[in-house]
This record gives structure tokens, sequence and C-alpha cells, in this order.
């Protein structure tokens, strides 16, 4: 019997007042794989993120967590599930260092102490594993490049050991070098198991790092592809609805609200 993905949605709908954002969204996340997550603006990525994340829980449909229906009401339930979100406005505090912001709200005491040691300890074994050329970790985060800042908020969400892992556009203000940076951040988060929805406009990034693509248009599935088989040409036609594909529906659940 095949493993279940981590992350499974079924039939997801999500409403705000008379719009209707999402339509019988579905979507699988699997451990140690990059699934891009596409679609044009207003196709509903945040809205389906803000679900994911318990910022805006569904109306009706199942999400499945290992092949079992679960209820993500508040952010509280999707972190105790292992699902960290990483935002693209990053959420640092720019006057606190690198060790600072990654233990802010979860700070290490000893003997009711603050322990620095060990905080930074973990600070630089974590970046160690994440990446190459280490900053100063006593240095203010304002004064790191967007890249390293990306690094950092990264690293802060992979500090709570999640499963599956949101980023929202992480390189979409970043240069060339800024963006490889990045890129291979995330190829070894997958190598360490974490499944990874990367919500992303730049192809290039796709196309290098995702290994699945599920495109929405106007708040609906509008494709299913094997990113190292399909053509870029196929992604943009089915984003900008020049193809419309109709995805076949995953074996219907019993709705779990």
């Amino acid at each position: 019997m095949p493993t279940p993905p981590l992350l499974a949605l079924r039939g997801v709908c999500k409403r705000f007042g008379v719009v209707q954002v999402l339509k019988d969204v579905e979507l699988e996340v699997r451990a140690g794989e990059v699934v891009a997550l596409l679609g044009d603006n207003g196709a509903g990525k945040s809205t389906l993120v803000k679900v994911i994340s318990g910022v805006a829980p569904a109306d009706r449909g199942v999400i499945e967590w290992e092949g079992r229906a679960v209820q993500i009401r508040r952010p509280h339930d999707a972190r105790d599930l292992g699902i960290a979100t990483v935002y693209q406005d990053f959420a640092l505090c720019g006057n606190l260092d690198i060790v600072g912001n990654l233990f802010l709200g979860r700070e290490i005491r000893n003997y009711g102490f603050l322990d620095e040691v060990e905080m930074e300890r973990r600070t630089r074994d974590l970046l160690e594993h994440l990446t190459t050329g280490v900053p100063d970790l006593r240095a203010p985060v304002v004064s790191l490049s967007s890249g390293q800042r990306q690094t950092v908020a990264i690293a802060r969400s992979v500090l709570g050991d999640p499963r599956i892992l949101l980023l929202d556009e992480p390189t979409a203000s970043l240069g060339f070098e800024q963006t490889t940076l990045v890129l291979d951040l995330v190829d070894r988060l997958r190598d360490r198991g974490l499944g990874v929805l990367l919500i992303s406009h730049n192809m290039g990034d796709v196309k290098a790092l995702a290994d699945r693509a599920a495109v929405l248009r106007l708040g609906r599935n509008n494709g299913f592809f094997d990113v190292n088989t399909v053509s870029q040409e196929q992604i943009i036609s089915s984003i900008t609805g020049a193809t419309e594909n109709v995805p076949r529906r995953m074996a219907p659940r019993e709705e779990a609200w």
C-alpha cells in the first residue's frame, strides 16, 4: 500500500463574503519533494497558504495529514502538525541580531537567565547545515543582504523541526546570487526530508527546483504537472488559461466540516 502524502487537500473551498476564492481545490505534498504552487494574481494562492497555515480556515473540504483527516482552524493547529510558513516580508526584527531573531519568543533559559551561549551554538549549527558562508551571528539583521535575511527567516522556521515548509515568493526581491543562495537552501531542506510548498511567479526557479507543479486559476485547479517532463510553455498556458485543464478528481472523501 503506497505511503500517503504528508499533506493532502480534498475539495477545499473558501469564501470571503460573496466572493468564492477557492472552489474544490486539491493538493498533495509529500516528504522530500518541492511542489510549486502557481497561478496569476488573484488565482487563490495566498488564500490557499492561509488555509493550510490556519490563518483563514477552509469553509468546506477535507485536510489530511499522513492519511488522516485533521482540522486546521488556527495557526497553532498548523504548527502542532509540523507546518511552518515563511512569508514574503520575512517578518524579522531588524534591530535584533540573527540569534535574537531565531529565538524570539522561544528563548532558552538556564536558572532563569538567558542562555546566550547555547542559543548561539544552536544557531550556528543550524545555519552550517543549511547554508554556506554563515554570517556574523551577532550582526543586526537590518545590516544583512536580502538573501541573508531570507535565509534567517527560513532558519527560524526550521528551528521548530517542521515537516512541511510553505514559502511565499522567497526569491521575489532577490538578485541572481542571492536567489542562488536561497534555492540551494531549499534544495538542502528537501534533502533533509522536508516537504516544501513553493509559491512563485519565477518559472526559472520552478524548473530548477520543483518536482511537481500545481496550477490554480480563478480559485480552481487548472493542472498538475511533473516539472521534469513538462515544458515551461505548457505550465504558462495553464496559468494564463490558454489551456483549460480539468484535473481528474481524487476519490471523494467524507467532509470533515
